[in-house]
């Protein structure tokens, strides 16, 4: 039976995002370590009110290749997402063949996992994240061969890199129903090169490159409410491919207008990978 939440929904939700002022800033973004602080937006940013549309109710629905993200089924046999132990034993496997068969890429490679929660107490009790709550996508033209290059050794990177590949975050709630700080995300077709910003990342353990946007009221936003434990959000952030097909996918936390007061806080984990085709 589908979930009360589901049926419940509206067809959009009216809130803001927070965009960049202008597209000549050169912002730098320091990320968060965890546990209770944030990262930080050096630049300057104005927030847009906008629609986001209820993409579960979209007729044609998404996919990566078109719009840079899908929502799809996907039940999981781990029982603690935050025992990195079962994270690598049983849920890498499961990401792996999941990305696979939705992507048809012949090799897939987990990189990296990421937790956020909503609530500051969770935060600072599972030393996780906080959620991203600026318009953004994780890699840029060329950051996205950089990761690449971070992550294998040198001969592997030459032929890998010879070859079209993308990279696919999958997201999942890892606590119960989302009702508090949802996920939007640009259909990347409503995206021109001028919206988007190359932004310096600073980590503590790497020196990277994101994307933020200048806002355009041609951007079409989307979201999947009360996204369910046994549902995944497939988001592309990198492809390598130019041939008109998403590179990009413009991406954010948001709040959510008809959340109840009392709504339980959003825990989620992200997971990054190499899709080689």
């Amino acid at each position: 039976m589908e979930p009360s939440g589901l049926r419940a929904a509206p067809e959009s939700v009216e809130t803001s995002l927070k965009y960049l002022v202008s597209a000549e800033e050169v912002p730098v973004y320091v990320a968060s370590v965890g546990g209770g602080d944030t990262s930080l937006h050096q630049g300057k940013y104005v927030r847009q009110r906008v629609l986001i549309r209820n993409g579960r109710i979209r007729p044609e629905g998404s996919t990566l290749d078109r719009e840079g993200f899908l929502l799809a089924e996907h039940a999981s046999a781990v029982r603690e997402f935050y025992d990195d132990d079962e994270i690598a034993a049983v849920y890498e496997v499961e990401v792996e063949a999941l990305v696979r068969r939705v992507t048809g890429a012949v090799r897939v490679e987990i990189f990296d996992h990421t937790r956020r929660a909503a609530s500051v107490e969770v935060q600072k009790e599972r030393l996780i994240r906080e959620p991203a709550s600026i318009v953004h996508n994780d890699y840029t033209a060329r950051s996205g061969p950089k990761r690449l290059r971070d992550h294998f050794d040198q001969d592997e990177a030459d032929v890998l890199l010879g070859r079209r590949f993308a990279i696919v975050n999958v997201w999942r709630s890892i606590r119960g129903t989302v009702r508090t700080a949802p996920i939007a995300l640009c259909d990347a077709s409503s995206v021109v090169p001028g919206d988007l910003v190359s932004v310096k990342r600073e980590a503590r353990d790497r020196i990277g490159e994101i994307q933020q946007a200048v806002y355009n009221p041609a951007h079409r936003w989307y979201y999947f409410p009360a996204m369910q434990p046994d549902e995944v959000l497939l988001i592309k952030t990198y492809d390598s491919a130019i041939d008109g097909r998403a590179r990009f996918t413009l991406h954010t936390s948001f709040e959510d207008p008809t959340a109840a007061v009392d709504a339980e806080p959003r825990e989620s984990i992200e997971t990054r990978c190499f899709a080689f085709f």
